[in-house]
């Protein structure tokens, strides 16, 4: 199990710190900003509601895993973005509220079919 915990782990470090990374350093302009559009109202929460819902399969071990996804995305947006803006808070909210959501309903399924 403890294979699954590093692999999540590195998947959320590539898509919440690597993804922004590469629309800042390799697409330039408005194709750029589109790119972000994508990652912050697509990829970022389709990927939390993911993490959520496999860490509620194994909560007790996995709770961690939409924390540390809103917290990545935190950094990964002020690194490369603006330090210290606070509309990045809200999106890194909105992600932990999608991920704990998710968390809370797969435990809830897994244990009626458990």
């Amino acid at each position: 199990m403890k294979h699954n915990k590093t692999v999540w782990l590195i998947l959320s470090a590539i898509i919440m710190l690597l993804l922004p990374w590469t629309a800042v350093t390799f697409i330039k302009g408005d194709n750029g900003m589109a790119v972000c559009f994508i990652l912050f109202f697509g990829v970022n929460p389709i990927y939390s509601v993911i993490a959520g819902a496999f860490a509620g399969r194994n909560s007790r071990q996995m709770w961690y895993l939409p924390v540390v996804s809103a917290v990545l995305y935190l950094a990964g947006t002020w690194l490369f973005f603006d330090m210290g803006e606070t509309a990045f808070i809200l999106y890194a909210g909105f992600y932990l509220v999608l991920g704990i959501a998710a968390m809370l309903i797969s435990m809830f399924i897994y244990a009626i079919y458990r």
